[in-house]
C-alpha cells in the first residue's frame, strides 16, 4: 500500500468515552485528488477526513485515526447523532459519475480491513456518508460496488429471497441504524446501497431486504443509545 502522510490542521480531540465504532466511505466529487486533497487541508474550508485514497490506489493518511476528523458533518446512526465522535472517514477520489477503479478498490479493501481489527469494528459498522446524512449527501452513491466488499466481510450484503411486508420496513430501518426522518430520502439511501436503480414506493424485495439485514445486523437502539 503506497501510504503518505499528508497532515490536515482539521480535527480535534475525539470527546472523552468515544472511539471508533463506524466507517463512514465518501466520494469527494472534486475535478481531481489534488483538489480534494487541497481542501481536506484547507483550515478555511474546516473538512477533513483521516484517509483519502485515489483512482490509482495512493493513500493520503490526513488525521490520526485516535482523533475526530470532520467528515460526517450533521448525521445520525442508529439512535444518535455527531457521527464524527465515533467515526473514521475515508474519502474515494470519484465525482459519482463512473464505477470506483479497481487499484482504488483493492487498496480500500486492505486499508478497510486493518482498521476493522484495529479498533474491533463488525462489518455493519462500514457505512455510507448517505446511510448517515440521506437528506444531504448520496455518496458514495449507486455505483460503489458493497457487494464486494461484504464477500470479503467487510460490510453487509442481504441474503433474502422471496417477499418482504412493506409496512415493516421503516421499523426493520430503524433497527439497521437508519435515521427515522425523511422517510423518502431514507429509502432512496437504502436503494442505492442495495438495489441500485430500483425506483417506486416501498416493495416488497425493499421489505425482505430490510428484514434480513434487521435480524441478522439489527440492534436494539434504546440499548445502542444507553
Amino acid at each position: 500500500m503506497d501510504l503518505r502522510w499528508h497532515p490536515s490542521p482539521n480535527f480535534t480531540v475525539r470527546p472523552e468515552g468515544e472511539r471508533p465504532e463506524l466507517v463512514v466511505i465518501h466520494f469527494t466529487a472534486m475535478e481531481s485528488c489534488a483538489a480534494a486533497l487541497e481542501r481536506l487541508c484547507d483550515p478555511v474550508a474546516e473538512v477533513s477526513s483521516h484517509y483519502l485514497i485515489g483512482h490509482d490506489g495512493t493513500v493520503w493518511h490526513m488525521v490520526e485515526e485516535e482523533m475526530r476528523a470532520w467528515h460526517a458533518g450533521v448525521s445520525t446512526w442508529a439512535g444518535r447523532a455527531r457521527v464524527n465522535h465515533r467515526s473514521i472517514g475515508i474519502e474515494l477520489d470519484n465525482r459519482g459519475t463512473h464505477p470506483f477503479a479497481e487499484p482504488q478498490m483493492a487498496v480500500l479493501e486492505q486499508l478497510l480491513a486493518d482498521i476493522l481489527q484495529r479498533w474491533g469494528i463488525p462489518p455493519e459498522g462500514v457505512v455510507g456518508h448517505s446511510d448517515i446524512a440521506p437528506e444531504r449527501k448520496q455518496d458514495p452513491g449507486p455505483r460503489f460496488d458493497w457487494q464486494r466488499l461484504a464477500r470479503q466481510g467487510l460490510s453487509v450484503w442481504p441474503q433474502a429471497v422471496g417477499q418482504g411486508d412493506p409496512y415493516a420496513f421503516r421499523a426493520d430501518l430503524r433497527r439497521i441504524g437508519y435515521p427515522d426522518d425523511a422517510p423518502d430520502a431514507v429509502l432512496q439511501a437504502f436503494r442505492d446501497r442495495f438495489r441500485p436503480g430500483a425506483t417506486g414506493p416501498v416493495d416488497a424485495t425493499d421489505a425482505a431486504i430490510a428484514r434480513d439485514l434487521a435480524e441478522r445486523f439489527g440492534v436494539d437502539r434504546d440499548t445502542a443509545s444507553a
